[in-house]
């Protein structure tokens, strides 16, 4: 209910009535004039309460008569009525009911009560209630209200005293709030100037209004009686103390800070009164150094610095500080100093700590430590005053641990050094006694050096709640516990930070939203235009407050840090720092940045932790009151000062390996805040990220962590050893640590280029160190740096183009490493980012951005130039991945992966080839359709390389395979690929062409396509000539197959390319090879396969590769000739194929030779060009296929065309227009191209028939027979075509050849192979050959013209050299051949050297003697064989074998011989009769007697072992021989030279006789059979001897003489026998003896029979004599023991019994 209402005012009324009355009767009897007084009273409220509606203001104006009443009853100073008077006072008062006047008669009452000492609490309370209720006491009356107020305070009365003091206070307070109230009411007003007041005192100020006099005039005399001077205003005061006065400075300081800010007067105020006072009442604190005044007896005592007053200064300080600095900021200025002073170590402990509670004031006012910097800092001549602030700070807090006893001078020799309160100090001196889990561990506090400091709770975070400072009641300096001082300083610093911290982060942010408004607004805005020129001050004030404080800052946070034993303390000194660090990087202020991050990371490492980077910071340190780093650390003594928990052991990240190092959990913590730094602040470190990433780096590494996929870091097993050793409570923060540090990486997407590119430098110097230390030692390096590069890579994927440069390129070096895992490291690194690069989905997409896509691939081929193994594996594996997932989108990349693929060495080992290969694979299988067609013969390339690398002969032979499908693939999109290239063509030319050069392409005239044909042949063609024998093969199979496959698809012209580039340089570099190739045995393949001795030296395997190619082209010259034809040097290239063929030809090697010759064979069977009628034949020579064949004939409206697609038609386009048909004259050209044949085939023919020139050699080569034979075979085939020119000439070089051929040895070892065995007689194939070409040319001279058969003897010349063969081997040079059965043993010495066979020619010789006989037969009458004297050559070669006889190399030669010359003779002596008048065959009759003789007389024994049947045999031809003379000869004689015909008798004669010699030879006895022959040659003798046809006496008597020289043997033969028979007694005469006696007695039987039946007339009278005379002996004989003798005996004496006749008269006997 308010004081104005009916009711109150009711109440009022009522109220004051009551205690009128009350009055009245307790004045009744003492004080009448109050009764009556109180009486009247009570009349007049009622007159007042009857008349008036508004009573509280007719009350107000009478009250001073209301008033008097009650006045005169404190007059009576009765205590009850006192009382009474003044509850009713206060009632009036409350009601606001009292006027100036009676306000002033009330004071006046009042003071009469104070002074007589009453009731001075209600004194107060009314005094209080006047002034607070309303504002009519001004002036002097107030004046005098506030003097009673101060008065009572200094009463005996405690409580009175109390009440007082808040009296007073209040009373203040009200004073100045009524300023307040004034100054509102006013507010409107404040340009007119205030109505100057009449009564204005003379002291006041007159520009001030009532209640600002009064406020002005009570300020100036507390400023007075606190200085103990005079007051003006305050009359009657009776003393005052000063610690009272300051209490009231403060609070009017404090609480109406306006005041004195607006008022002019009030600020003069300040500056003249309040600020020298406190000056001079600091100034014994100021000259006091502790320990001074301890002696008593000093002349001039110094006065003491006095707690209360000193507290109270610092009070006011504070506030004159917070609220006046700008008013006084030299004043301030001074003061700070002051303050900054008292933090000295020479001032008292309490001193210090109400010094530390200021400063920790301040602190936590960051706008008036701002304005502080702008003020002083900032200044030219200025002190440094924020800068000393904190330094002082900094200062204090070192002082605490370096002079541990100050003011104690006992305890200075404490152990451990105790602290201020003495007691304390022996336990707490050696605090690690009590071991790490003792009770003193679990107090926060600080330890350094030996000194414990425990740690208070003194102040909320951010609110300065001061202790000693309070202490108003305390008269003596309190003592202060230990860690006190230490505690507020340590808040201050803290709440300092966050202070500066919040407030500039704050203006940051603020501004920073501005600039985005700006940028969103229009771009001028007058308003923000304004503004921007402080910008710039602001942030330089920020600036140089960072710069004035971060050294102090640092020194003492960097201090605690190392001392806190706290784990609550550690988290806030490190987010101090950790604020620090972030508003230094925000601010750009680079060197404070790097202290603060260098501290946390030197309280991250172990201490004394060698890490450089972080020794070189420390440096710009500039403090050095301390050092930062710990004494050294030992898990092991229990008085070391680490109280921390040892959580981890490991090894230091150096390079030499040293002992290991303790992490303890602050360490931990530490890196804990690093990690947050770098996350939360990443953007702001710039080139710190140094710093903080090596610390991190170390820390990892003591920790054991190792990169797992990705880049994450997880703890591994230690690699080198045990040395690691976590305790359970890190080993569950590793994970988080861990996670912590992806996270950090990760948040790099966050930051902006410039920061991420100083992440990305800081982690490659990182690496660099770390490479740098893995250098020459096989340590496990430090990943951390590679492993965080790739993180980071994989998480700013988006923008990775900004960093990919120096990403990769430092990676690179990574990888050509020497140490494994760090380079495996940095492969693994650089190929994941390129993968995932390429697997990302950028914008826009890499298929329309090349650039990037290219850039990403780059490092892929960069690695190629590494030589570690492992390098290239990861690459090649990272490639295969590549092509497994984006193969078919790589595009323009092709080029780059293939360049990849292809970078194999032969020095990389055969698993990086193989993985490698395995890519190419892919490639071929997967991705030819989706590869850009330019990089087609990139692919080909790289498939070469691979088929050339010699690590891993698997992957050559597959490579080739890989050629051959890429050649399938071009045969197949043929059309698309011509399109594609030939697009390209047509930019490259036109590039070329305004650069003004040539297009630079491998066989550039070439359509692009057939470009790409050429390639892929000349990589085969490199592939032909590999070292590698079965690569060679491979190569050369696929080159040919592919060639014959799809050669159809090359332009005319290419071929011309494909011939002389490919081909024939193939065939060149073969030959070379092949004859340069060594001849060592190569004892075995690979591993250990077994060479086939055909293969075991290089030569053969080269022999092999020669033969291939050989063959290949010689087969692609036969399929293709018509195509070939075309091109105009096509005798040229014929003839460089022709010597390819001679060369291999000759070449020493069989095998080569061999298949030299069928590859001419097979171009021999070569089809010649057509006649205009069978043009589709032209294509069936041309390989082109039958169905093509079909359509092209038959592509009328009615016939589909069988093959549509598009290539069988460019194909029938493109050859039917070449198709132009030869003119008629081409064949012509044809007969060149067999001549140059023929010269080759005599040249290779001359080569290898002629025998070495050297003798005994026993390498000379010799040509084998299959290559003789196949050499010969060509001849009928090559005939065919040059029949035509074919001249004696050429006869005449066959023969050589021919004979040369048939004449080669063959060496032992092959002769079981060529011979089947010695006695079977059978032709070698090259015999067999050699006659059937001299059949070939006779059947064809047969049927030929006349001219041709000129060429018969020189047919025969040539066989019946052969037919010598048989007795008489040709001869190979000076070559000592063996016979065939002497050489065969040696096959049983295995190793024996060969020896040369000369072969069997016996059957050879028999059957080209069978040919001669046939062909004579023939021919026998042709005048060239006639003229040409062919029998007589016959019989003359014949007398050979015919005069050896048994000395024959074969028994079937001589017989042959006698058979074929009975055979030719029963031909040719009719011819030769016929024409014996023409003289052509004078000369062969004696060489037939010679034949004869030599045969029927021969001078060779029968072999030992002749059976009789054999013998008989033998004889029967002998006698067929003597049939012949006496059927075919004799009887011509007339028609035959007369010597012939002479020579022959006596060949018969000497036939018949046989039995010259008269001693027992040898020869004697093989005479013992030839009966029959003796028989048969007699009876011809006898029957020409005795026939009646004999022309000439001379022959009459050649055979008379030859009778009787036979009889006449006969005779001695019996005779010698009979006498020796008779000798010998009982003893047989020798076999010979009595065979020579048989065959005489047979000899005279047949003469006998003989004499019978010839006419008697054309007997000799003498041979009868003889005859007649043998007659006796024979009867001798009959004594003979022989039964063999005695039958023949018998058989000659039979016949005597025809010339047993009755003698006749011996007239007629003698007569006759």
């Amino acid at each position: 209910m308010s004081t104005s209402s009916p009711e109150a005012v009711k109440k009022l009324l009522d109220n004051m009535q009551t205690d009128l009355r009350s009055l009245s009767m307790e004045c009744k009897k003492k004080f009448p004039p109050v009764k009556e007084a109180a009486e009247s009273g009570i009349v007049k409220i009622k007159t007042i309460a009857a008349r008036h509606t508004d009573v509280l203001a007719v009350l107000k104006e009478n009250s001073s008569e209301v008033v008097q009443p009650f006045l005169m009853g404190c007059g009576t100073k009765e205590p009850k009525i006192t009382q009474l008077c003044l509850a009713s006072i206060q009632r009036l008062m409350s009601h606001e009911v009292v006027s100036e006047a009676a306000a002033g008669n009330i004071i006046n009452m009042l003071w009469q009560l104070m002074e007589n000492g009453l009731e001075e609490l209600k004194l107060l309370q009314t005094v209080l209630v006047l002034l607070t209720t309303n504002t009519v006491v001004h002036d002097e009356v107030l004046s005098k209200a506030i003097v009673l107020c101060f008065r009572l305070h200094f009463t005996k009365d405690n409580i009175t005293n109390n009440t007082a003091a808040a009296t007073v206070r209040q009373v203040v307070t009200v004073v100045f709030e009524r300023m307040v109230a004034e100054d509102e009411r006013f507010k409107g007003l404040a340009e007119e100037p205030p109505a100057v007041q009449g009564n204005s005192n003379r002291r006041s100020v007159s520009t001030l209004r009532p209640s600002a006099k009064d406020a002005y005039m009570l300020f100036q005399d507390l400023c007075q009686l606190v200085n103990a001077d005079a007051p003006y205003w305050l009359v009657g005061m009776t003393e005052m103390t000063r610690t009272f006065g300051l209490e009231l400075l403060e609070s009017v300081l404090n609480d109406f800070p306006e005041v004195f800010l607006q008022h002019q007067e009030f600020s003069f105020l300040l500056k003249e009164r309040v600020c020298p006072l406190v000056i001079k009442l600091f100034s014994p604190n100021i000259k006091f150094r502790q320990g001074s005044c301890s002696s008593a007896a000093s002349p001039a005592p110094v006065e003491k610095p006095y707690f209360p007053i000193c507290m109270r200064l610092l009070r006011v300080v504070s506030v004159l500080i917070k609220h006046f600095y700008s008013l006084l900021v030299t004043e301030c200025e001074i003061f700070l100093s002051l303050l900054v002073k008292f933090l000295d170590g020479e001032k008292p402990q309490w001193l210090r700590a109400v010094a530390v509670e200021s400063v920790h004031r301040l602190c936590v006012q960051p706008h008036l430590l701002r304005s502080f910097c702008q003020s002083y800092d900032m200044k030219q001549h200025s002190t440094k005053v924020f800068r000393d602030i904190v330094n002082a700070l900094g200062s204090f807090i070192q002082s605490l641990f370096i002079l541990p006893s100050a003011g104690n001078s006992s305890s200075t020799s404490a152990p451990a050094g105790g602290s201020v309160s003495g007691g304390q100090g022996s336990a707490q001196g050696v605090p690690g006694a009590a071991g790490a889990g003792g009770p003193l561990t679990t107090q926060a506090a600080f330890e350094y050096r030996g000194t414990w400091i425990p740690l208070m709770n003194v102040s909320v975070q951010g609110s300065a709640k001061a202790t000693y400072l309070e202490m108003l009641d305390k008269v003596e300096p309190p003592s202060i516990p230990e860690g006190y001082a230490m505690s507020v300083a340590f808040s201050a610093l803290l709440d300092l930070v966050r202070g500066i911290t919040a407030m500039i982060e704050t203006a940051l942010a603020v501004e920073k939203q501005e600039a985005a408004v700006r940028e969103g607004a229009e771009p001028v805005n007058p308003p923000l235009s304004d503004s921007s020129p402080h910008e710039p001050l602001a942030h330089e004030v920020w600036e140089e407050m960072v710069n004035a404080c971060w050294c102090g800052l640092l020194a003492a946070l960097s201090l605690l840090l190392d001392a806190s034993t706290d784990e609550t303390a550690t988290e806030n000194i490190l987010k101090a720092e950790l604020s620090m660090a972030a508003l230094c990087g925000r601010l750009g202020l680079v060197t404070p940045r790097d202290a603060f991050i260098t501290a946390v990371c030197k309280a991250s490492l172990p201490p004394h932790y060698a890490l450089t980077i972080l020794s070189s910071n420390a440096a710009n340190l500039s403090n050095k009151v301390y050092s930062i780093q710990g004494q050294c650390v030992q898990m092991v003594s229990p008085s070391s000062e680490s109280h921390q928990q040892v959580v981890a052991v490991g090894q230091p990240l150096t390079a030499q390996p040293q002992g290991t190092v303790v992490l303890t959990a602050k360490n931990i913590q530490c890196m804990r805040t690093l990690l947050n730094l770098a996350h939360c602040h990443g953007v702001y470190l710039g080139t710190s990220w140094q710093l903080v990433l090596a610390t991190l780096q170390h820390l990892v590494w003591i920790l054991g962590l190792k990169p797992a996929v990705g880049g994450v870091l997880k703890p591994g097993r230690a690699v080198e050893g045990p040395s690691t050793v976590l305790t359970t409570a890190v080993m569950t923060d590793l994970p988080i640590i861990s996670n912590i540090l992806s996270r950090l990486f990760e948040s790099s997407q966050y930051l902006d280029d410039v920061s991420l590119h100083h992440l990305i430098n800081a982690l490659c110097s990182l690496s660099m160190e770390a490479m740098e230390m893995a250098y020459g030692n096989n340590k496990e390096p430090s990943l951390f740096a590679v492993a965080k590069l790739l993180e980071t890579g994989l998480v700013n994927m988006a923008r990775i183009e900004i960093l990919w440069r120096p990403l990769t390129a430092h990676l690179l070096e990574v990888c050509q490493h020497p140490n494994a895992r760090m380079r495996e490291w940095g492969a693994e690194a650089i190929t994941s980012l390129i993968k995932a690069g390429l697997s990302y989905k950028h914008q826009p997409l890499l298929s329309h951005n090349q650039r990037l896509q290219l850039l990403l691939l780059n490092p892929l081929k960069e690695l190629s130039n590494v030589l570690h193994a492992d390098i290239r594996q990861k690459q090649l594996e990272c490639v295969l991945q590549i092509l497994q997932n984006q193969g078919d989108s790589l595009g323009p990349g092709w080029p780059l992966v293939l360049g990849v693929i292809g970078a194999i060495r032969n020095d990389q080992g055969e698993s990086l080839i193989r993985t490698a290969f395995q890519c190419l694979q892919l490639v071929v299988t997967d991705f030819l359709p989706t590869m850009p067609c330019t990089c087609l013969q990139i692919v080909v390339d790289v498939a070469g390389s691979f088929g050339l690398q010699n690590q891993e002969l698997n992957i050559s032979l597959t490579s080739i395979g890989l050629l051959w499908n890429i050649s399938d693939y071009f045969f197949q999109r043929g059309e698309t690929i011509t399109e594609e290239l030939e697009k390209e063509e047509a930019v490259l030319v036109k590039q070329a062409q305004e650069k003004g050069e040539r297009l630079n392409r491998p066989f550039h005239p070439a359509p692009p396509f057939d470009c790409l044909w050429l390639c892929l042949y000349a990589k085969l063609g490199e592939l032909c000539v590999d070292p590698r024998p079965a690569v060679r093969k491979s190569a050369g199979q696929t080159m040919f197959s592919t060639i014959a496959a799809h050669g159809t698809l090359l332009q005319p012209s290419t071929w011309n390319i494909v011939v002389w580039k490919v081909l024939f340089h193939l065939l060149n570099c073969v030959r070379k090879s092949s004859t340069t190739a060594d001849k060592e045995k190569i004892e075995s393949g690979g591993g250990n396969i077994l060479i086939h001795h055909s293969r075991d030296t290089a030569e053969k395997q080269w022999a092999e590769t020669w033969v291939l190619t050989l063959a290949g082209v010689a087969r692609i010259f036969n399929t293709r000739r018509y195509l070939l034809q075309q091109l105009g040097d096509f005798f040229k290239a014929w003839e460089v194929l022709l010597d390819h063929i001679q060369s291999a030809a000759l070449s020493k090697n069989n095998e080569v030779s061999l298949a030299a010759l069928k590859s001419f064979q097979e171009i021999l069977q070569l089809v010649t060009p057509v006649k205009d009628t069978d043009k589709p034949d032209a294509l069936s020579a041309m390989d082109v296929s039958a169905v093509l064949m079909e359509s092209l004939q038959s592509s009328g409206p009615g016939r589909p065309l069988v093959r549509s697609d598009s290539l069988a038609e460019r194909l029938a386009q493109r050859y039917i227009a070449q198709l132009q048909l030869p003119p008629p004259g081409e064949e012509q050209d044809d007969s060149a191209l067999w001549w140059s044949a023929w010269n080759t085939w005599y040249r290779i023919g001359t080569e290898c028939t002629r025998p070495p020139s050297g003798g005994t050699d026993k390498l000379a080569f010799v040509p084998s027979q299959p290559f003789l034979t196949a050499l010969i075979q060509i001849f009928p085939a090559l005939y065919q075509h040059i029949a035509a020119g074919f001249s004696m000439e050429d006869l005449k070089k066959l023969g050589v050849i021919l004979h040369g051929a048939v004449s080669v040895p063959i060496s032992s070892d092959a002769s079981p192979f060529i011979l089947p065995s010695y006695t079977e007689a059978v032709l070698t194939s090259l015999q067999e050959v050699v006659l059937t070409s001299l059949d070939v040319l006779q059947k064809a001279i047969c049927v030929g013209s006349e001219n041709l058969q000129v060429m018969y003897p020189a047919i025969f010349q040539q066989l019946l050299l052969f037919v010598e063969f048989s007795c008489k081997p040709p001869q190979y040079g000076k070559m000592e051949t063996k016979h065939v059965a002497n050489a065969k043993y040696n096959q049983i010495q295995l190793f024996a050297p060969a020896e040369w066979v000369a072969l069997n020619y016996v059957p050879f010789a028999e059957r080209s003697l069978e040919v001669v006989v046939d062909l004579y037969h023939k021919t026998a009458c042709h005048k060239a064989v006639i003229n040409e004297k062919v029998l007589q050559s016959i019989i003359k070669t014949l007398r050979v074998p015919l005069g050896l006889k048994y000395a024959c190399p074969a028994e079937s030669t001589w017989k042959l011989a006698v058979s074929s010359l009975l055979k030719v003779l029963s031909i040719g002596l009719p011819v030769a009769r016929q024409q014996a008048s023409s003289g052509k065959f004078d000369t062969m009759w004696p060489e037939l007697a010679n034949a004869f003789e030599d045969f029927l007389f021969t001078k060779s024994t029968p072999p030992d072992n002749l059976s009789i049947q054999e013998f008989q045999g033998n004889e029967a031809v002998d006698v067929e021989v003597v049939q012949l003379i006496s059927a075919e000869i004799l009887p011509f004689a007339n028609f035959i030279p007369k010597e012939f015909v002479g020579r022959i008798m006596s060949m018969l004669n000497k036939g018949s006789i046989h039995s010259q010699s008269s001693s027992f030879t040898e020869a004697e006895m093989d005479v013992r059979m030839r009966e029959e022959f003796s028989k048969v040659c007699f009876e011809t003798l006898l029957q020409f001897s005795f026939s009646n046809k004999v022309t000439t006496p001379q022959e009459g008597y050649i055979s008379r003489m030859a009778l009787s020289v036979l009889l006449q043997r006969a005779q001695d033969v019996l005779r010698r026998y009979v006498e020796d028979e008779r000798l010998s007694g009982r003893c047989p005469l020798p076999r010979q003896q009595v065979t020579e006696i048989i065959f005489v007695l047979k000899a005279i039987s047949t003469l006998m029979d003989s004499l019978n039946k010839t006419q008697p007339e054309n007997v000799d009278g003498n041979v009868w004599a003889q005859v007649i005379a043998l007659y006796p002996t024979l009867v001798e004989c009959i004594t003979c023991s022989s039964p063999e003798v005695s039958s023949a005996l018998k058989d000659a004496l039979g016949p005597f019994k025809d010339f047993m006749q009755p003698p006749v008269s011996k007239v007629q006997n003698g007569e006759s």
